[in-house]
């Protein structure tokens, strides 16, 4: 894909370009030595409450995880997701420390979503940006448009397994409780960059909980 054929590109090349020289002052925020994507850490993000909290809520109404395509596919996505309360304290504060460290408007945040990776479970290599050639994408267009960062935060310490790997560029990290993991699925000219698939890997002893929120080029709704 063309930088020229995507609609959001500039945008993307602009928030970027905005989020990197904001994250590369920030001494809390580690960069991985990998110059393919830009992947940060934010150790103890969250604090051990907090963690404990939010592992109650998705416990709560956590249920099947589906695909944004919504097509059947056995055996690619085996964990479950939860739709956790917005208006939460604990969640309102997470969406304000993220929009502060990356200096991302709020607005363009989609709702926090929680999964939960029980023993064996997994979700098989995949990206986060939208393919604008499927069927979904006039939809997600009007809703916000091309996703521009992810952060991911880890809830607790896995026993074994339950790693995210970047599979392009061979780089695994393991579950840390409360720490903010954060990447950018555009390329510098903001075109979507493949080096950004990943995976969760299978739970091999334990239970995996994490928080995701995705960003957008404009405003979601």
């Amino acid at each position: 894909m063309t930088g020229a054929a995507h609609p959001d590109f500039r945008a993307l090349a602009r928030i970027g370009a905005a989020v990197r020289e904001r994250l590369s002052a920030d001494p809390s925020v580690r960069r991985f030595p990998e110059e393919r994507i830009e992947l940060y850490a934010v150790e103890s993000f969250l604090g051990a409450d907090e963690c404990d909290r939010l592992i109650g809520m998705i416990d709560a109404v956590a249920c099947p995880s589906s695909l944004i395509d919504d097509k059947d596919w056995p055996d690619y996505r085996t964990s479950c997701s939860s739709d956790i309360d917005v208006w939460d304290d604990t969640v309102r504060g997470i969406d304000a420390r993220l929009a502060a460290l990356t200096g991302l408007p709020a607005t363009s945040g989609e709702s926090a979503q929680g999964q939960r990776y029980q023993c064996g479970q997994y979700f098989q290599e995949h990206c986060d940006w939208f393919d604008t050639s499927a069927g979904y994408w006039p939809r997600e267009k009007r809703s916000g448009g091309q996703r521009s960062w992810t952060a991911m935060i880890y809830l607790n310490s896995v026993d074994e397994g339950g790693t995210t790997d970047f599979t392009r560029i061979r780089l695994s990290v393991p579950p840390l409780a409360g720490c903010l993991l954060l990447w950018n699925n555009a390329q510098a000219d903001g075109t979507p960059n493949p080096w950004s698939m990943h995976a969760a890997r299978p739970v091999v002893r334990g239970v995996k909980y994490v928080v995701t929120k995705w960003f957008r080029a404009r405003a979601w709704r």
